[in-house]
């Protein structure tokens, strides 16, 4: 089966089990969410580890029902067995697995034993799997799934149609596949439920352009043994890509969010993009006013920051939690004030540049998503982070982005790519605004970029490129005699185009523009005169 069909296949599977969701009344309902993707995730985890068992024995592989085979180990040899087995790998016992629940379809009380099965390997694999909140408490990986089912008589028949749609599919032939692949099962198995409902800590998505463009700036040359960290992570895209970037194999992620729904987006993440072994850095929590990732009593910093932080809402219920000496380091530049009228407006997304501009490693790189008015705002907050920027020397650059390039919002936006070890200047500032063909996503106007546009900003920031009317390479003193800012517009040249004209071609120009000249002063006499004899009969 090609890469094409797995993928036409895997998303048939998603819209099966959504389709089972809306026969039983759960369509749309706020815990769909839960029930898809945690079913989702039992029958990928599954198929990994039958796929990884084949790998460490070759009678499984060889066998034509590997379950069968493996019912002949004894505890002791399956007890061994899973102890070879990849430390950060999903383990299962012999009655975890999918064709055991299959085969007990017909017990009394089914919904009950498919819930004690979930909630049994939550328990097996809690070490590595569970989520932490900022308190310390644990998220496990599965909830008791039929309880969503209010009709207690229901919930055997809802859960038997749950495990009739996974038996008939297997992911054990795709495990090979890469990034790409799992990304895009990643955002179709969840692109119903992370709309920006409007709430307060409403989920943003941030399109693959924009991910893959901070990405491939950021990481410019090979590294290893690095940490990566997003402080509003959200469903952890730009943590993927920027993961993928590096090398899952050659970083730690960590991240925190206030959103329980984004944390178990994020873990799904993870668990499709073998990066496992950075579930337990995964925080379920407020950066801004409890800070998780620590080392002793001091923040923990990190190599690279990506992050799309939310820009305008109401956080007045904390506001003044934060401003305290503590923090003075953390938020040089200040605090937005809490607006009565408007609360939902505070600038949050100035903290969070503080807090990762202070979260740096000494040679720490940073892309944020910032609206595009605080590259050129001239006072308060805004301007107070662009000077520090310039004065410590840690400014790699900015990239202003096509309108539209969200969905979901009107604002412009641009990334700003922070950079540690930037010392001798060689700042790159970009106007990518003209880039992109418009489309209609729904209601919504959008902006796309090209794979030949994505590469094109790539390429010409990470080259330091001058392009008439699109980059500009500057120095911090440069910047500094603009006032701080950060638009490439503003540094673009004013071109005065001179054409070369013979002697004998400028005397006959100026005898045109005499004659011109000599007409229209006769016209003003002309008018003069009649004006004055107008004038004159008047008085008569």
């Amino acid at each position: 089966m090609s890469t094409q069909e797995f993928t036409s296949k895997t998303k048939e599977l998603i819209d099966n089990l959504k389709g089972v969701c809306a026969s039983y009344g759960l369509g749309n309902d706020g815990n769909e969410f839960k029930i898809i993707t945690q079913v989702f995730l039992y029958k990928f985890m599954n198929d990994k580890f039958a796929y990884e068992l084949k790998e460490l024995e070759p009678k499984l592989k060889n066998a034509s029902n590997w379950e069968q085979e493996i019912a002949k180990y004894s505890d002791k040899q399956y007890e061994m067995l899973l102890m070879r087995m990849n430390p950060d790998s999903a383990k299962l016992k012999r009655e975890h697995f999918l064709s055991n629940l299959s085969n007990r379809q017909n017990k009394e009380e089914f919904a009950k034993y498919f819930d004690d099965t979930l909630r049994a390997i939550s328990i097996f694999n809690n070490e590595i799997f569970s989520v932490k909140t900022g308190t310390g408490a644990k998220v496990t990986l599965f909830d008791e799934l039929s309880n969503y089912i209010t009709d207690s008589s229901q919930r055997d028949s809802f859960c038997r149609a749950l495990i009739n749609q996974l038996v008939n599919f297997s992911f054990e032939k795709i495990f090979h596949q890469k990034f790409d692949f799992f990304s895009t099962i990643f955002e179709y198995l969840i692109k119903d439920y992370n709309k920006d409902g409007g709430g307060k800590y409403a989920e943003y998505y941030t399109p693959h352009a924009v991910s893959k463009i901070m990405a491939s700036i950021l990481v410019d040359a090979p590294v290893k043994n690095v940490t990566c960290y997003d402080p509003s992570a959200g469903s952890g895209t730009l943590l993927m890509n920027l993961a993928h970037a590096i090398g899952e194999d050659r970083c730690t992620i960590y991240s925190q969010d206030i959103s329980q729904k984004s944390s178990s987006m994020l873990r799904l993440n993870l668990i499709l993009n073998n990066l496992v072994h950075s579930i337990q850095n995964i925080i379920q929590g407020n950066t801004l006013s409890t800070p998780y990732h620590k080392v002793g009593d001091k923040l923990m910093t990190f190599d690279y920051i990506a992050s799309n932080p939310p820009f305008k809402l109401d956080f007045s219920d904390y506001r003044n939690e934060l401003d305290t000496k503590q923090n003075n380091n953390r938020f040089f530049a200040g605090i937005p004030k809490i607006t009565p009228k408007s609360p939902d407006k505070m600038a949050i997304y100035l903290l969070f540049i503080q807090h990762i501009m202070f979260s740096l490693s000494a040679k720490g790189k940073a892309a944020i998503v910032v609206p595009t008015g605080f590259i050129t705002a001239q006072s308060g907050i805004e301007k107070k982070i662009r000077e520090k920027l310039v004065e410590d020397k840690m400014l790699r650059g900015v990239v202003s982005m096509p309108s539209n390039i969200f969905a979901t919002t009107g604002t412009n936006v641009s990334i700003l790519f922070i950079d540690k070890t930037n010392k001798k200047g060689d700042i790159v500032l970009m106007d990518a605004s003209k880039l992109g063909t418009k489309v209609k996503e729904g209601k919504n106007q959008k902006t796309l970029l090209s794979s030949d546009e994505e590469q094109l900003i790539i390429s010409t920031f990470n080259n330091h490129q001058v392009k008439e009317n699109f980059t500009v390479v500057v120095s911090y003193e440069q910047i500094k005699e603009k006032n701080y800012s950060f638009s490439a517009g503003q540094y673009f040249e004013v071109k005065i185009e001179y054409t070369d004209i013979t002697p004998k071609e400028f005397v006959a120009k100026m005898e045109v523009y005499k004659k011109n000249l000599d007409s229209l002063f006769a016209e003003s006499n002309n008018l003069a005169t009649a004006i004055k004899q107008q004038l004159s009969n008047l008085n008569l």
